[in-house]
């Protein structure tokens, strides 16, 4: 990750619009469900969803390359076709799959820069949603489509939406990376202030 990457909200190109809540959804399962997020660093993209009711687990990793080229140098390298994703486990019971979709798109990071978030620059650092199923895309693609006629950004979204062929796991140093490194420069200027914006918008979307 740069040190010097912008500060969330400086290259963010809004419009007028308000973020809606997704007018298509998941039916909640009785059972857990996985999302898999990718949007520039995954230290920051765990940091916000970790704050989440219904948020059960969150591992950081690589998705879209190969098992061969799954190690953090590597994809940092730009030369693998690795983006750095947050696995997300949640309850629908307690949040839906559109609700993740709403913070990933208003908070987590800015969809309409292309391969890169702030100074992060790289493929590695592409907006995309990585689905397990044909409803998650047809969800995830209606909610863009949306988001594009409330006019809530004025470039268009460039998130990818991505079949999910494999997850890999990032190195253990990475997870939880936020919460155990408050004072890490990036961290401070980056991460925190997503999550500061988080309990500002959403309030009652956080952990009790």
């Amino acid at each position: 990750m740069d040190l010097s990457c912008d500060l969330p909200g400086a290259s963010r190109a809004t419009g007028k619009g308000a973020f809606p809540d997704p007018a298509r959804d998941l039916a909640a399962a009785a059972s857990p469900q996985t999302a898999v997020f990718a949007a520039g660093c995954f230290w920051c993209v765990e940091a916000v969803f970790k704050q989440l009711d219904g948020v059960l687990s969150l591992t950081s990793g690589y998705s879209g390359g190969t098992a061969t080229t799954a190690d953090y140098e590597t994809v940092c390298s730009g030369r693998t076709d690795h983006a750095e994703v947050v696995k997300i486990e949640y309850d629908p019971s307690r949040i839906s799959y559109g609700r993740l979709l709403k913070i990933f798109f208003s908070v987590a990071h800015d969809p309409t820069q292309l391969n890169r978030q702030g100074n992060d620059h790289g493929r590695q650092y592409r907006s995309a949603i990585f689905f397990e199923s044909e409803a998650q895309a047809e969800v995830a693609r209606a909610y863009i489509e949306q988001l594009g006629k409330a006019g809530v950004y004025t470039q268009p979204i460039v998130t990818e939406v991505v079949p999910l062929k494999a997850f890999y796991n990032a190195e253990a140093y990475h997870q939880n990376y936020a919460e155990l490194h408050p004072n890490q420069p990036y961290i401070a200027g980056v991460s925190t202030p997503k999550v500061e914006k988080l309990k500002q918008k959403y309030g009652e979307y956080l952990r009790k």
